[in-house]
Formats: C-alpha cells, sequence, structure tokens
C-alpha cells in the first residue's frame, strides 16, 4: 500500500473511507483474528457531462452516492468482502480511497479508478481496476517453491511482492491437477513457468530469479543448471543431490540420491531425527544424482542453518561451491548462520523445532535454537532481497551479514 496520494479524475466520484483495525497490517495478515470497521462517505466532484443513447446527462453536484460493504459494519479478515457502490450516473469514473492509521499513528493510504456500468452501479467483484497508487513496472521476476509438504504456499511471495518484485509462488505437486507425488518430476514444467514469467509485459528481463527452500532450493539448483534465462538463484538449506524421485528433462534423468532408514535417530523426545538419512552424492552410484551445477549460468546465494537436522545443508552448499569453481564458474555467496535450523523464514515466524515429514512419514526435528534462528530470519530475508535487486534490479548495493 502506497503512502502517495494522486489527485483524482477531475470529474469523478470520490468514496473516502477509513479503516480502523485493532493492529498493524503486518500482524492483522499473521494471526487472521484481528476485525476491522469501515466509514464512508460519497460526493461529487464537478458536474461532469456524459453521453448514454446519444443523449447528454447532466449530473448535479453532491448527487447521492450509496457505499454498500456486506457483511456490514465488523469483519474478520479471513472472510470474503462485498464492496459496492449504488447511486451513480452510468458510466461514471469513480475513485475509491481507503486509509488506514495503525497504532504506532502511522498512516496507510490507497486509492483505485474504477467505472460504473450502465445503470450507475459498481460492484468490485465485477468491475476492473482502472489505475491507481500502483507502482508502475516491469519489475524483476522471482519464481518461489517450497519443499516436500506440496501444495501452494504464497505468503513469501506475497511479501516479496511488497518489495518490488514480481513473483510466481510455484506449486510442483500435491496441488489440484498436479502428481500427488514427487516420485517423477519433469523440468519442462518449471521451463514452461521461467517462460511465462519471461513473456510476461510486466516482467523485466533478461533473466528471472529463483528462490527456494529445501526440496524447493534443490529444484532451484536443477533449473539453474538445465534451463536457459535464470539471473540469479537463493537457496535456502537446499541439496546438492537429487532428493525424492526422479527427474526428467529432454532425455537427461537425475535419480535420486539412496536411503538408509537405519540412520534415523530418535531424540528424547521421541523425535526423528534424519540428518543423517541420505547417502553421500560424492560416493559409489549416488553420484549419479549429483546435480551438473557446473551447468549453470546463474549466479547463487545459498543461506545455510548450520543446525539443520534435515539433511547436511552446509556440506551441500560446500559442495555446490567446490562443483562450480572447479569449472570456472562464478564463486557462489555462502552466508551460514549458527544455532539455525531447516526452516528459515521470513522474519518473526516462529521457530518450527518438529513437525511431520511427508516423506518419512512421522515428526522429525528441524534444528535451530529459538533466539539464534529468530535473528537468522531477520538477516537472511534481507541479504536475498539485496541480491535479488543486485543481479535482477541493477542494485549494487549489499547488505553485510551480521552473524
Amino acid at each position: 500500500m502506497s503512502n502517495k496520494l494522486l489527485s483524482p479524475h477531475p470529474h469523478s466520484v470520490v468514496l473516502r473511507s477509513e479503516f480502523k483495525m485493532a493492529s498493524s497490517p503486518a500482524v492483522l495478515r499473521a494471526s487472521r483474528l484481528y476485525q476491522w470497521s469501515l466509514k464512508s462517505s460519497a460526493q461529487f466532484l464537478g458536474s461532469p457531462q456524459l453521453k448514454q443513447v446519444g443523449q447528454i446527462i447532466r449530473v448535479p453536484a453532491r448527487m447521492a452516492a450509496t457505499l454498500i460493504l456486506e457483511p456490514a459494519g465488523r469483519c474478520c479478515w479471513d472472510e470474503p468482502v462485498r464492496i459496492a457502490v449504488r447511486g451513480l450516473a452510468p458510466e461514471q469514473p469513480v475513485t475509491l480511497r481507503a486509509s488506514l492509521r495503525d497504532e504506532k499513528g502511522a498512516l496507510f493510504q490507497a486509492h483505485a479508478r474504477y467505472r460504473a456500468d450502465t445503470l450507475g452501479e459498481l460492484d468490485l467483484e465485477r468491475a476492473p481496476a482502472l489505475g491507481g497508487s500502483f507502482v508502475p513496472g516491469p519489475f524483476p521476476g522471482i519464481v518461489d517453491m517450497f519443499g516436500t509438504g506440496g501444495g501452494l504456499l504464497e505468503y513469501r511471495a506475497s511479501l516479496l511482492a511488497g518489495k518490488g518484485f514480481a513473483v510466481m509462488a510455484l506449486a510442483y505437486y500435491n496441488y489440484e491437477d498436479l502428481p500427488k507425488t514427487m516420485e517423477t518430476l519433469h523440468l519442462e514444467y518449471f521451463e514452461e513457468a521461467v517462460n511465462y514469467l519471461l513473456s510476461h509485459p510486466e516482467v523485466k528481463g533478461p533473466g528471472v530469479g529463483l528462490l527456494g527452500i529445501s526440496k524447493g532450493g534443490e529444484l532451484c539448483l536443477s533449473m539453474a543448471s538445465f534451463l536457459k534465462g535464470i539471473t540469479a538463484a537463493v537457496v535456502i538449506n537446499g541439496s546438492v543431490a537429487n532428493v525424492g524421485g526422479t527427474l526428467h528433462y529432454k532425455g537427461e534423468t537425475l535419480p535420486p540420491v539412496g536411503v538408509n532408514r537405519n540412520r534415523i535417530k530418535v531424540t528424547k523426545d521421541g523425535y526423528a531425527d534424519i540428518v543423517d538419512v541420505l547417502n553421500s552424492p560424492l560416493e559409489g552410484p549416488d553420484q549419479k544424482s549429483f546435480i551438473p551445477v557446473e551447468r549453470a549460468e546463474s549466479t547463487f546465494l545459498f543461506l545455510v542453518g548450520q543446525d539443520d537436522h534435515n539433511w547436511k545443508s552446509e556440506f551441500y552448499a560446500n559442495e555446490a561451491c567446490k562443483r562450480l569453481q572447479a569449472h570456472g564458474r562464478r564463486k557462489p555467496q555462502i552466508i551460514c548462520y549458527p544455532e539455525t535450523g531447516h526452516y528459515i523464514e521470513p522474519p518473526y515466524f516462529p521457530l518450527c523445532r518438529a513437525s511431520l515429514h511427508a516423506l518419512v512419514g512421522s515428526p522429525i526435528i528441524w534444528g535451530g535454537e529459538p533466539r539464534a534462528h529468530a535473528m537468522a530470519q531477520v538477516d537472511a530475508w534481507k541479504q536475498l532481497q539485496t541480491f535479488f535487486h543486485k543481479h535482477l534490479g541493477g542494485h549494487e548495493g549489499t547488505i553485510p551479514a551480521k552473524l
């Protein structure tokens, strides 16, 4: 939401709305528990002349317009809201404004321009926005992916979109018509996503960025190694070996690295510790699972939790670095965070100590100590934004690691 306000159309209805909220927008989005109320008023500015079926209709100034909000009064953030306006002139230009003052007194404002239908009604469920307080593009494009939990997760993409990026949150299994398992994945699917971003008029080329955590980070490495159009990739606790299923791309196949479940340990709390379960991709037949990162033409940033108990993220980052440099590629940036676990989320997300692992089928520990992990998340979030702005958006500034 922008603090900058543009002058409304000289012949438009201005609907001024004040949102009162119990907390800041960030807390609201995180908890989904807070409620808000809306007060509004409407007036005409000027006396526009509007044409309809060959007639000239003069609309008197300060004609009454009614703003409809359903549910009326107060509603929860997770409930659908209908906003409509009645009593307008046919095809009347309308500017809808919203403002919010948080508990610290900071004022947030936004507006959007619409046009009423031929009956003089405006329903935001049907009417497209014709402009408003939107930052003009094009923007650097990023494909955002998560791990073996599957499904579609959008919260990180939505946060990055607020930082000046065009972000595609990409599901790759266990969502709608996608495969229910990841036993077999085809990189052509991911290639289609990259090409879609590159062809979008609001995405700034010539390449896009990749962001992934866990299995999503591993897929970032595979995409950067096999696909064109990748300029920068951020890998958060990813593997340098293909894990969990077979990966295909145009006749080439990467088998999954071997697994030895006998290496599973059990903590005193009864959780599984799987950090040693995967075979080394440097030995024997498992070498075939090593992602050929030496083919990649992109720049890499590895964000590593040194207490990751899902797998050996620091080892994987270092091995990727060795392989890249051995083939004359640019040395990647590796930032290691002590006492930090597997799930490095955006800032202020709580530490997830343990949860169900989709592939293991039982709860496992993820690692991390609360204070160190929280500090790492704050720094990592700044680092990845700076990295993407530098390599996708032309900004040269960097933020030194604080840990």
